[in-house]
């Protein structure tokens, strides 16, 4: 049997739900991706929830909610508790995305699911990867190689690859294949006959995207409109992710026509995600990457986009015309949200949105056909205690003070009875005979959490002391030849400053938010939350422009049908999606296409026939390799036997081996094996695709070089009349390749 596949849905299956889903390779069990909504919906962790304990490693595809945003809250509650694995954008801009969230949401709730903490302690133990490297599993795991390729939607987003005894297993959601200007597209073409293929249906019915100019040009004009109207414009945005790819097209364009208007990108971490983006140029475009390294150029050296962290810094520009990009994507809370309220009544103002919202967010409501006219929302807002409020808040935590101070009183006291009586067991010849009677403690005036060594009244110890003298130490000094003896204890930083001084104002690792962002955090002013339902009229413009940087419909088909997997599993995308994409691929792609319910496990297992056997010594003794680049090849004829373990193993036959034809092993290329005959003295030249060979022999190749693994295999005929030059030619072609 091949490797077995079981590949098990958690979330995001027949809906737009977010991404989490279980596959299982040999019983080795990997959860990819992790992701939670907009709304911190705990209803739909809940098949997460039965099944995270059992779960092996981690591996994230995307750096945003929908991809790994339950991941603090699951190993904080559900149990999740196994290795992750991303890469380096992933890792960094996934880390601001939660925090950008958790701030957004304090600010307007007593948001209580995740913590600051929580999200350090799930991000802190991720492995980075590279793309194309191979990480190979070891334990349970062992055999498994994963490795993380590029998916073109968000920078360092990724297609995993998952490897066991030769078989292919590939993750491809939100991949694109286009080329923009801060991201290569996706390579999932170079993969050919996968076993197993996962992918999503999102933009299954999507038809085809306008060229990429139009589309940029289209956003343009629709934002220059509005600010020659001296209207304002919101863009709905994400954290970290698509947000970058928008403030490129501004920034490129607002420099070459000189344009004044000020652009504004607003969120709580916007600083350090440009810092982030500024460092990760390896990770994008062969464009951006190819200009730094000529010219210095960073890309993200902004000079027209102003990054502001708080909505107060907003209010303080002066009234006018501006963009402003702010996060959520979702509005359903962040700085857009409260945007949208204040400019949403006014007719001159554009609300952009640049991607589909979430279900059931006000995005995806204001995106409907038509929009509505007015909408009910939540203005919620976090001040803080003042008079009776703040005194009972301060009395309320006087009083847990005290309790945690009796708490560590007590556990004091019950350690040092535990000390004493290990010290008592060892049978020290100062301690007192427990038979004689000794006054008691209160007698004595001993008070419970006294130090044991200090005697009262008369010197009569009580019954916690070691012995009846008073307390001796030793404060001199060790020397050694070149002076005093240095206590390294005497240099150690305590636990606690080691944090403090570990733990950078942000919690991030590497320090990297700016000194506002972390007096957010480190806020402890006492407050609380005011909400209030508002009517907002919307009179302002409502657009929508795909920019969400994936691959339409007919891309995913003919990607899919190039890749042609051997299994293809659809996840992710609507119903009708779903089921349209399965349709097609079961006629033009795979026989076996499946789209499984949410928990519903479906088996995958490659249908080859595939055995692991041993070489044996005794066969190897007489094999005689031949170095082909570098791998070394041999022809070997053998027969399966058992090994006294009872694993096959191949053993060298017990008569004669048959003969066989000579094989050719190697490949050729026609313009190098053109130069070749050349310096033989042939008269060679490529003459409709063929090579002529001196005057009557020609050269050619046939079948297709493009496909790979289970593609036609390439022949090479050699055609002319039996002469001496004809066996020459093919003396000097049989020369190119190894025979064995």
């Amino acid at each position: 049997m091949g490797t077995s596949v079981q590949v098990k849905p958690l979330c995001g299956v027949y809906n737009e739900n977010p991404l989490s889903y279980l596959v299982s390779v040999d019983n080795f069990n990997f959860l990819i991706d992790c992701g939670w909504n907009d709304q911190f919906d705990t209803s739909l962790l809940e098949p997460l929830s039965r099944v995270a304990s059992t779960v092996d490693a981690v591996l994230l595809s995307h750096p945003d909610t929908l991809h790994l945003g339950a991941l603090p809250y699951a190993m904080k509650q559900l149990g999740l508790s196994a290795p992750v694995f991303a890469t380096e954008p992933v890792y960094r801009l996934g880390l601001l995305t939660m925090y950008d969230h958790y701030l957004s949401r304090k600010q307007v709730s007593e948001f209580d699911l995740f913590t600051l903490d929580d999200i350090d302690s799930a991000f802190q133990n991720i492995t980075r990867l590279t793309y194309s490297q191979n990480y190979y599993m070891s334990g349970k795991g062992e055999g498994i190689v994963i490795a993380p390729h590029a998916a073109g939607h968000l920078l360092g987003g990724t297609v995993w690859k998952i490897t066991k005894d030769g078989e292919d297993v590939i993750y491809a959601v939100d991949f694109n294949h286009r080329k923009e200007r801060h991201l290569n597209g996706t390579v999932l073409e170079s993969f050919v006959r996968p076993a197993v293929l996962i992918t999503d249906a999102y933009n299954a019915l999507l038809s085809n995207q306008p060229p990429r100019r139009q589309r940029d040009q289209q956003f343009l004009d629709a934002i220059l409109k509005t600010l020659r109207g001296d209207g304002k414009i919101l863009l709905p945005v994400d954290t970290a992710g698509r947000v970058l790819e928008l403030i490129l097209i501004l920034e490129q364009y607002w420099e070459q026509n000189h344009l004044t208007y000020p652009i504004f990108f607003l969120t709580y971490v916007s600083s350090s995600t440009i810092d982030y983006a500024k460092s990760f140029l390896e990770w994008m475009s062969d464009s951006i990457a190819k200009s730094f390294e000529h010219t210095r150029d960073n890309a993200f050296l902004l000079k027209h986009v102003t990054l502001l962290i708080s909505k107060s810094e907003l209010e303080k520009i002066p009234d006018g015309p501006k963009v402003v990009l702010a996060s959520m994507g979702s509005l359903e809370v962040g700085f857009s949200h409260d945007i949208f309220v204040e400019w949403a009544a006014d007719t001159k103002n554009l609300v952009l949105f640049t991607e589909r919202g979430q279900f059931a967010t006000l995005a995806r409501m204001l995106q409907s056909d038509p929009p509505p006219k007015a909408v009910k929302v939540t203005m919620s807002k976090r001040i803080p205690l003042v008079g009776e409020e703040l005194a009972a808040y301060e009395e309320e935590q006087n009083r847990k003070r005290k309790e945690e101070a009796l708490k560590a009183t007590l556990m004091k006291e019950e350690e040092s009875k535990a000390s004493l009586s290990a010290e008592l067991a060892v049978g020290d010849p100062m301690v007192i005979d427990a038979n004689i009677k000794q006054p008691s403690s209160n007698a004595a005036g001993f008070q419970r959490g006294a130090f044991r060594d200090v005697f009262i009244d008369g010197f009569v110890p009580p019954p916690s002391s070691a012995g009846p003298m008073f307390p001796f130490y030793d404060n001199s000094f060790e020397w050694d030849d070149f002076g005093e003896v240095i206590n390294p204890d005497d240099y150690t930083i305590k636990d606690e400053d080691m944090d403090q001084a570990s733990m950078p104002v942000d919690g991030d690792l590497n320090g990297k938010l700016d000194e506002a962002s972390a007096n957010l955090m480190l806020d402890t002013t006492p407050s609380k939350v005011v909400s209030s339902e508002q009517t907002v009229y919307v009179k302002c413009s409502l657009v929508y422009m795909d920019f969400e940087g994936r691959s339409d419909g007919s891309s995913i088909k003919k990607i899919l049908g190039h890749v042609s997997p051997l299994k293809l599993v659809l996840v992710h995308g609507s119903a009708e999606a779903t089921e349209h994409l399965k349709q097609h691929c079961l006629k033009n792609v795979c026989p076996h296409v499946y789209a499984p319910q949410i928990e519903e496990s479906i088996d995958v297992t490659s249908d080859l026939c595939a055995y692991k056997v041993q070489l044996s010594e005794k066969l190897m003794s007489n094999v005689l390799f031949k170095k082909l680049g570098d791998y070394e090849i041999a022809w070997v004829d053998a027969e399966v036997g058992k090994t006294e373990s009872g694993t096959l193993s191949l053993l060298p036959l017990s008569s004669p081996p048959p003969p066989h034809k000579t094989v050719l092993v190697g490949d050729i290329k026609m313009a190098d094996f053109k130069q070749f005959l050349a310096s033989k003295g042939v008269q060679v030249e490529f003459a409709g695709g063929a090579l002529r060979c001196g005057e009557y022999v020609t050269l050619r190749k046939i079948g297709d070089s493009s496909q790979k693994g289970g593609g036609n295999i390439q022949q090479i005929i050699l055609e002319g009349p039996l002469t001496e030059e004809y066996y020459k030619i093919r003396d000097h072609l049989y020369s190119q390749f190894y025979a064995l």
